[in-house]
């Protein structure tokens, strides 16, 4: 029987040894015998790198650009826009929104264009995001009862019995957190574009992101609605945003209270 195989007579042992020392981080082989290492000749001395000429350096830097003003842009694009297919092309042009990296849809509006009212959202959700369209998930739905109960729908042909429902923000904001300040003042300018370009008789603010942006106020919604403000020269009903509705049964009281005031002030109206 042959005797195994050591390093001492197998090459590729021994070479396998080898490359792991080297994986290990051996440098340099030592032998039995000593070795004088003064009496080696020294290292070559590497001479310096000569300097470039002073013409072949690059030149300085330039100074960067000043970023643009997303509000002002935003109202640049808007007031440009003679009719909602404009509008909403502007939104899809806007560059400065990351907003629209994470979503799928672009949420536009959705009812009769031509309504006495127009409600204002907050920020689609994910089925709004899904659909492209405003109010369509479980806050939409009962939005959609809240109107029946007084006769009212988004899709009805009558303009005095129909509504126009929009967003403050176009684009849904990652896990449906609040929009930040930035995106309410750079959103605004097209959101008051929409609303002269709808020119409803009355307008509903619905929840407290759209409170905040159009009435530029930190009025708490569940203080001030039920009030009648004033917003682009005309009469808006401050509202219970529906999800909070969802979250808090009993405030539906107020909600209809609300209704009630105004299906009122719509009689009132030429």
């Amino acid at each position: 029987m042959n005797a195994p195989a050591t390093w001492e007579t197998d090459w590729h042992v021994a070479r396998a040894c080898l490359d792991w020392q080297v994986e290990m981080g051996v440098v340099e082989g030592i032998c039995d015998a000593p070795i004088n290492r003064y009496a080696l000749d020294p290292a070559p001395v590497v001479a310096p790198k000569a300097d470039a000429p002073k013409s072949a350096k690059a030149p300085p830097a330039s100074p960067p650009v000043q970023n643009a003003d997303p509000v002002a842009e935003a109202q640049a694009m808007a007031d440009a826009a003679p009719d909602l297919e404009a509008l909403q092309a502007a939104l899809a042009d806007f560059p400065h929104s990351e907003l629209k990296r994470g979503a799928r849809n672009l949420v536009f509006c959705d009812g009769q264009p031509k309504a006495r009212v127009m409600i204002v959202g907050e920020a689609p959700g994910r089925e709004e995001d899904r659909q492209g369209k405003p109010f369509i998930g479980e806050a939409g739905q009962l939005l959609d009862r809240m109107l029946a109960a007084i006769n009212m729908r988004r899709d009805h042909p009558d303009p005095a019995s129909s509504v126009y429902i929009t967003n403050i923000l176009p684009w849904r904001p990652p896990q449906n957190r609040d929009p930040s300040q930035d995106e309410r003042a750079m959103f605004r300018p097209f959101v008051m574009r929409h609303i002269e370009l709808i020119n409803p008789d009355i307008l509903i603010l619905m929840g407290r992101i759209s409170a905040i942006t159009l009435l530029q106020s930190n009025e708490a919604i569940t203080r001030i609605r039920g009030e009648w403000r004033e917003v682009a020269r005309r009469p808006a009903l401050l509202m219970l945003h529906p999800a909070y509705l969802l979250r808090n049964p009993a405030a539906k009281r107020e909600a209809w209270a609300d209704l009630l005031d105004l299906q009122a002030r719509l009689r009132t109206l030429p």
